[in-house]
């Protein structure tokens, strides 16, 4: 399996049952690469603070959801060992924002990944740096099944 066959097949599975991400805020993923993904949200009136702007902490996760699909990208589960974000400028309903997540490093079992949270407009909403650690076991089974 290529890596990036491998990758799309983890965001595959690992979207399948991301209820957080695809049903409680409406996220879509629209790729999964080795190192690499990125994710859309619209902001609905269900995101919106007492200031009538999106609440950070929907911004951060529509980061970190993102830094969840990139660090598990090589079918090695990893989690969260570290994470920041910086908020730039608010977002507002009806605004569609876009995360995309790179890996920086992978060295053993820690990586370090860039979340990139930016509008319709193209205008950088948030930057988000995370930390993984690889943990016991993958996404998906890759073991050979005999004929």
């Amino acid at each position: 399996m290529s890596p990036l066959d491998r990758a799309r097949k983890v965001g595959e599975t690992m979207f399948a049952v991301d209820t957080a991400s695809k049903d409680t805020m409406g996220m879509a993923l629209l790729a999964c690469e080795p190192g690499r993904a990125v994710m859309r949200m619209a902001v609905q009136a269900l995101h919106l603070n007492g200031h009538q702007i999106c609440h950070g902490g929907f911004i951060f996760t529509l980061a970190d959801s993102t830094f969840a699909f990139a660090c598990n990208s090589h079918n090695r589960n990893a989690v969260a060992a570290g994470c920041s974000i910086e908020f730039l400028r608010p977002a507002h309903a009806g605004d569609v924002l876009t995360c995309e997540g790179v890996e920086q490093t992978l060295s053993g079992r820690h990586g370090i990944y860039d979340m990139r949270v930016s509008n319709q407009r193209g205008e950088v909403v948030a930057l988000f740096r995370g930390k993984s650690a690889v943990i016991a076991g993958t996404v998906f089974s890759e073991e050979e099944k005999p004929p």
